[in-house]
């Protein structure tokens, strides 16, 4: 197998993996903060060979903020369906590794996601991402509307000036 030009073969591979799977085990398994004041979700979706045919996958990520405002990756989590069995599996994951309470969750509208995230962290306020929504409502309107239809959502965004910060432009 050649990758970006370089001959690779099967057991190169495999020997390598083989050689970080422990380090990533650690690493998925590690103890996490007990209070967390903000956790992002997001998504990324790649195709995987699967025989002759591509199926989608999404790679979830959930990345924190912790109490002294560091950003940590709490974990990766490849998901094959959206669902609130798939939400509340990752979310008592998260509380197993020590997590006790979760103040804000922001995310894209994901199915399933709400039912679950309250299930475990039943005190949590939910933030729905305001691009992913746009982005998402744009899927319904006819193509050739779509710049125009950006084009209000872009205004509906930007804050009100006064008429002095207009001037002074």
């Amino acid at each position: 197998m050649e990758i970006y030009g370089y001959n690779i073969s099967p057991e190169t591979i495999s020997n390598i993996t083989d050689r970080v799977i422990e380090k990533a085990t650690e690493w998925q398994n590690r103890p996490l903060e007990e209070v967390y004041p903000i956790i992002f979700i997001d998504g990324i979706y790649f195709k995987v060979k699967n025989g002759i045919e591509a199926e989608t996958r999404t790679a979830y990520i959930i990345i924190s903020i912790d109490m002294e405002g560091k950003k940590d990756v709490l974990g990766i989590w490849i998901g094959e369906v959206e669902n609130s069995r798939f939400w509340l599996n990752i979310f008592n994951e998260l509380k197993t590794r020590g997590v006790k309470d979760v103040l804000i969750v922001c995310s894209d509208k994901l199915p399933g996601i709400e039912t679950a995230v309250r299930a475990v962290f039943p005190r949590v306020e939910l933030q729905f991402c305001i691009v992913h929504q746009m982005r998402n409502s744009l899927k319904h309107v006819v193509y050739k509307d779509r710049k125009e239809a950006n084009i209000h959502h872009k205004s509906d965004r930007e804050p009100e000036q006064s008429d002095k910060e207009s001037n002074e432009k």
